[in-house]
């Protein structure tokens, strides 16, 4: 009878272990199952002056068991992340033909009109510039808010007096308070939304010719 002064070599079980991890769940549970055969055979034909030492194939059947553990829980949290990514699809596609405010500062002009809203923590002039899409300075001017937020409506037409054409549009503002300090100012922009792209993670949101998350949205009319 052979005599059996081990399990598994600490290469070998190190290596396995690594390329078990790294496979699939079968390919563990294939590995584990010959584990426990040569586990048996072993302890079938171990040397009674010499006995397999029980703290080595505890701790490997210990290994073994975590892995799978760690497999499962794996697979649990993907099926939890695209019931997550579902939810989310359906309640993207609630806000097509709804009107959304959104945390931009680029919205789309309709019929010669582009508002935007203006939030202040408190009362302050802001300087407004007003862009098109190829970055061109088409607007700027004054406007006086008051803490809270604030409406700032544009009919299309530049400082000379030129109308520009509907169109996705951009505004920066800058705003100070009465003893100059810089006041920040957030800013939001309506739309309809046209339709959603439930492809994308997360679902994107279309407003006009511009895309939006769930995230940037405030509010829904």
């Amino acid at each position: 009878m052979t005599a059996a002064t081990g399990l598994l070599p600490p290469t070998s079980t190190a290596t396995g272990s690594a390329s078990a991890t790294s496979g699939t769940a079968a390919s563990v549970a294939q590995n584990y199952t010959t584990f426990l055969q040569m586990l048996t055979t072993q302890l079938k034909n171990q040397d009674p002056l010499n006995p397999v030492d029980s703290n080595q194939f505890t701790q490997e059947l210990v290994m073994f068991s975590q892995v799978e553990q760690q497999l499962q829980t794996n697979s649990q949290l993907g099926t939890l992340v695209s019931l997550e990514q579902a939810n989310q699809s359906t309640a993207a596609l609630s806000f097509v033909g709804k009107t959304v405010t959104f945390n931009s500062n680029t919205t789309q002009m309709t019929n010669s009109q582009a508002t935007w809203s203006l939030v202040s923590n408190s009362p302050a002039t802001a300087s407004v510039v007003v862009q098109n899409s190829a970055g061109q300075t088409v607007y700027s001017g004054t406007q006086a808010l008051n803490a809270g937020t604030n409406t700032f409506a544009w009919n299309g037409q530049g400082n000379n007096g030129t109308q520009w054409p509907d169109g996705a549009y951009t505004i920066s503002v800058s705003a100070t308070n009465a003893n100059g300090q810089s006041v920040p100012v957030t800013t939001q922009a309506s739309g309809v939304v046209s339709s959603v792209d439930v492809s994308k993670t997360p679902p994107a949101l279309t407003v006009g010719n511009q895309s939006y998350t769930l995230s940037q949205i405030t509010s829904i009319s």
